[in-house]
């Protein structure tokens, strides 16, 4: 089969610009064959060689005490004591969760899944962050139940508890959904592998599943925006099978005891190509392939299709060949190819043979290490809060049922309990509470999960945005009782070419990088994101923070729920912060303004305050989108009993000033924590009390039956 000969349209399908292929001229000093030029296409895409963000992502803080493994790695590692170590990370899956939704959102599951125990790590927890166009959008409806049921089948077979995650919904993914896929596990620190091939000589094998001609192209696709002929890139989404996956990770867990795994890297975008590139570069080494060892599912696969397929459930590692036989041996046992494919070479050097003629003969550091890399031009956007701001004259009760009848701001229940949060019966915490917790299992420990990001706050001002995302991960963490230890993230954004969009990737970066930097939260792991816009028309910018915090005792978790007679404790400042806020989203579609203002010193202040009051305390809640009235009702709803406000004004209680809690506890031990609080100049005061059957603010009221109703299936009913 002869392949096609070079032209300027073949070099523009393959995502490359004129620079870029006279760069690959350059360095070959050769016309590139076809299987060259798609190699080239993926490893040089944004997906896989961040050129746009390298820069800006090297000022992200990434150590820490307690960090064992920051970016570049499959997932990040911390340390959690006793000899263990939690490896979590985060990573999109937008493009073809949009494209195909149930196979793109199942196969960013699995990927982030393999990315955790490639590692080394059993995985214990996932999450999810989602973001959907408006309901009234003819895609929207389709692509909710498509994602939600993609994670769940994945998910749920291959046997990981979802805890916790995000959902919104908004006129600026209309067009670009995002799917962004958590996952968490647990290694012992002596047994963590890694993906930096090393040694001369030694085999590269290929594990797991067959190669298809599924997903091939899909990480090229990944770096472009969508335009009319979005259904011509089906063919670049992968399919998945968790079953598969279940079996890879219990024979990759087998294999590594057996000590013949020198080191592994999953097969994610760009499949074998990066996974090979990524392991020779990392370890300074050359790879020579030979594709006729591949195990193939199908007839007469080009070397360019073998080298681009993103088909799921493969691997790559170099091995010990001492231990071939034992390594084969566990293999064969579940099932799953095993096939030594290369070898690792002294040359800086990627070589690809197939029907005894090389395909490719690449310098393997330029596809990788020494990659593109642009400072693009950016612009700077910062908000300003808007003089002569005139509150809404509105019923608080009234405002706070416009709020919940949103799906936006109503239940999630509809969306978990289609996941397992309860397989491994580890779980503590289920979904829709905060913070999702899962016991370190034959321990007294216990990890905390959250996902955080408001597009609201990062689109206003995108500094100020990215310093809320890391701050309210905090407090979700702070809130259930766990000291926060790191974070991972995944960078939404639109096109980088744009210099308004690429002034949202720095600024969002600078204010995600200062929070981290003063809350001691270290950015250890994640994924970036971009050309999230259709037609032109970008994305909100989304850096959603997944963060993770540690329990070092079962018995120091904040589990509530609220008492009947418990007292209502504002920690923080009174507020009354209502630009940019959820209830103006609801009733004006109002975008001017400034978010509020996230005070680093108080978040640092307020949350030790919580972490060493827990004893005094049956329940805590931070404060975020829709201020006190949104919290104290999720409050009630948790309890399920109804609670009583203070009157104040509709600023002061959907305000969304930053830094701040609501706690309940009884009367007697509000007197200790008031106290507490005086003598450790926090502010704190009693602003109400739970029990009855309404909802107060003031002198305004509903009865809790009837809020709870429309909290419960105001998503549910907007999906019908």
């Amino acid at each position: 089969m002869s392949e096609p000969a070079i032209s300027e349209e073949l070099i523009a399908a393959h995502g490359l610009n004129k620079d870029e292929y006279q760069r690959i001229l350059n360095l070959l000093n050769r016309i590139p064959t076809f299987t060259e030029l798609g190699i080239f296409s993926a490893m040089w895409n944004e997906h896989c060689s961040y050129k746009s963000s390298k820069k800006w992502l090297r000022t992200l803080p990434t150590t820490g005490e307690n960090v064992i493994c920051g970016p570049g790695e499959n997932a990040g590692i911390v340390d959690i004591g006793d000899g263990q170590a939690v490896v979590f990370k985060m990573e999109s899956h937008n493009h073809p969760s949009f494209i195909e939704p149930y196979q793109g959102a199942a196969t960013g599951m699995g990927g982030i899944l393999r990315d955790v125990f490639t590692m080394g790590a059993r995985p214990i927890a996932a999450m999810n962050s989602l973001s959907f166009g408006e309901l009234s959008h003819p895609k929207t409806k389709s692509l909710v139940n498509g994602v939600v049921e993609g994670i769940g089948g994945y998910g749920n077979s291959f046997g990981v508890p979802t805890i916790g995650g995000e959902l919104r919904f908004d006129k600026s993914y209309n067009g670009n959904c995002l799917v962004n896929a958590f996952a968490a596990g647990l290694v012992k620190t002596d047994k963590v592998f890694y993906s930096a091939a090393s040694g001369i000589g030694m085999p590269v094998v290929y594990l797991g599943a067959k190669t298809g001609r599924d997903g091939v192209g899909g990480a090229t696709m990944a770096s472009a925006e969508f335009d009319d002929n979005i259904e011509e890139k089906r063919p670049t989404v992968q399919v998945g099978d968790p079953f598969t996956e279940k079996c890879l990770m219990e024979a990759t867990l087998e294999l590594m005891d057996t000590g013949a795994v020198i080191s592994i890297q999953d097969m994610g975008a760009a499949g074998l190509t990066c996974s090979a590139v990524e392991m020779g570069d990392k370890g300074n080494l050359g790879i020579e392939l030979n594709l006729d060892n591949v195990p193939i599912r199908e007839e007469n696969m080009t070397a360019y299709e073998m080298m681009l397929s993103e088909s799921q459930e493969r691997m790559l590692m170099v091995l010990d060949p001492e231990l071939e036989k034992e390594a084969k041996e566990v293999f064969k046992k579940w099932d799953l190819d095993f096939a030594i494919v290369g070898k690792t070479i002294a040359e800086d050097k990627f070589e690809v043979w197939k029907n005894g003629e090389v395909k490719a003969s690449l310098p393997l550091k330029a596809l990788s290490g020494t990659a593109p890399e642009y400072d693009r031009p950016y612009i700077t956007k910062t908000s300003k809060k808007l003089k002569n701001f005139e509150a809404p004259k509105l019923d608080p009760i009234l405002a706070l049922k416009r709020l919940l009848q949103n799906p936006n701001f109503g239940s999630k229940s509809w969306v978990y309990q289609q996941y397992d949060h309860m397989v491994m019966a580890d779980t503590i915490r289920r979904p829709g509470k905060g913070a999702g917790i899962v016991r370190v299992h034959k321990t007294s420990k216990a990890l905390a999960f959250t996902s955080h990001v408001n597009p609201r706050y990062c689109q206003a001002d995108p500094f100020e945005g990215g310093k809320q995302a890391v701050a309210e991960a905090y407090r979700n963490l702070i809130s259930v009782g766990a000291k926060p230890l790191a974070a991972t993230d995944n960078l939404n954004f639109g096109n980088p070419e744009k210099p308004e969009i690429m002034g949202q990737f720095v600024n969002c970066i600078r204010g995600i990088s200062e929070a981290c930097k003063y809350l001691n939260v270290p950015i250890v792991s994640g994924n970036v994101s971009l050309y999230n816009e259709t037609d032109g028309e970008p994305i909100q910018p989304t850096p959603t923070i997944g963060a993770v915090g540690l329990i070092e005792d079962l018995g120091h978790i904040i589990e509530g729920p609220a008492q009947p007679n418990d007292v209502l404790i504002l920690i923080g400042e009174q507020g009354n912060h209502l630009q940019q806020s959820a209830l103006l989203s609801v009733i004006s579609n109002n975008s001017n303004g400034q978010p509020p203002i996230t005070d680093l010193e108080k978040e640092k202040r307020n949350g030790e305050f919580i972490l060493n009051s827990i004893s005094y305390m049956s329940s805590c809640k931070d404060l975020g989108q829709g201020g006190i009235a949104l919290g104290a009702f999720k409050m009630a709803i948790e309890a399920d009993i109804g609670v009583s406000i203070e009157e104040k004004d509709i600023p002061w209680y959907f305000g969304e000033d930053q830094g701040r809690y609501l706690l309940t506890t009884t009367t007697s031990n509000a007197l200790i924590l008031l106290e507490k609080a005086r003598n450790t100049n926090i502010k704190a005061r009693i602003i109400g009390s739970f029990g009855g059957g309404l909802i107060k603010l003031g002198t305004s009221f509903l009865p809790y039956e009837e809020l709870k109703m429309i909290y419960s299936k105001s998503l549910e009913l907007a999906l019908e």
